[in-house]
């Protein structure tokens, strides 16, 4: 079978990442960029993928079978609507739009379209994860009690960045809470919050840490801890407590950090390939999106400064 041609729309950090990633893949292959910085577009390393200055230019040379997004989250939403109306499968970076009626919306959006639209929480192609997963399903665990998902990064992203992201509990909390859903089949139903009041660099509404405490919709309690300041670099653990056992997985973590994301990246971007082709979904859909989003919100909007931290 013929490679899968992906276009990408930004090349930014996590657009050069998915490019690393699917470089080691033999199914598929980025034919084209779409990314409107024109010092971003000089620094990409060479390729033999087209290099346009916008999504139309893209769009207008064609030759596509799918596209990835990793344009910034407030721009999911156009992004979405334009590759709609263009018929092209589409592999949405997260949160899809930083509020839950904008994940709504593009997912209505593809599917009125009957186009496949799967959204890139990575976390659900990790085989540690997957494993714990099913060993979860089988009641290896028991009753679940308590879950706990953390995600601190070495160092936080630029300004450019966090004033396009919807701040630390969409741009990094959405992972925990899909994970979280995903790992324990249940809902979140409500949730209060803390964020750290002190910052080397403070950013309006982008607190440097930020926790939450929340009620799953079968009773499970769940704990989703976020940090943009950690010495080992950008790590992600979840542990899982039930009536019958315990487990605790590292899978991003030194030394072996980046081979699990680039891997994760790339065989999730096989697994969209493959349902653009008239498979079966294997990641998030659109829905996983809206409910992480509104876990997100409903985080965000409850919390409250730390202690000794200046109002």
């Amino acid at each position: 079978m013929a490679r899968f041609k992906l276009g990408l729309v930004g090349a930014g950090r996590m657009g050069q990442n998915h490019l690393k990633a699917i470089a080691g893949s033999e199914a598929l292959k980025v034919v084209a960029i779409a990314e409107p910085v024109e010092a971003t577009r000089a620094a990409l390393p060479k390729s033999e993928a087209v290099l346009h200055a916008d999504i139309e230019s893209m769009l207008d040379a064609g030759g596509l079978d799918g596209v990835i997004v990793c344009a910034p989250s407030d721009r999911h939403l156009e992004t979405v609507r334009r590759l709609v109306a263009a018929r092209l499968p589409i592999l949405c970076e997260k949160p899809l739009g930083v509020v839950p009626s904008e994940a709504k919306e593009a997912a209505k959006l593809a599917a009125d379209a009957s186009l496949p639209l799967q959204i890139g929480f990575w976390r659900r192609f990790v085989p540690m994860l997957k494993r714990l997963r099913e060993r979860i399903d089988a009641g290896e665990l028991g009753d679940l009690y308590a879950i706990a998902c953390f995600q601190w990064d070495g160092q936080p992203p630029g300004a450019y960045f966090r004033a396009h992201s919807g701040g630390i509990f969409v741009d990094m909390g959405v992972h925990e809470f899909d994970q979280a859903r995903w790992l324990s089949g249940q809902e979140f139903v409500n949730s209060i919050s803390v964020a750290s009041g002190a910052a080397k660099e403070p950013w309006p509404g982008d607190a440097e840490s930020a926790h939450a405490l929340a009620r799953l919709s079968n009773g499970t309690t769940a704990v989703i801890s976020l940090g943009r300041r950690f010495p080992l670099g950008d790590v992600c653990k979840v542990e899982v407590f039930g009536t019958k056992g315990w487990e605790e997985c590292r899978f991003l973590w030194p030394p072996t950090a980046d081979e699990t994301f680039f891997e994760a990246l790339k065989v999730q971007a096989e697994s969209f390939a493959r349902y653009a082709r008239g498979g079966h979904r294997e990641g998030a859909g659109g829905d996983d999106a809206a409910a992480a989003l509104a876990a997100a919100e409903t985080a965000a909007s409850s919390a409250t400064l730390g202690a000794g931290a200046a109002p």
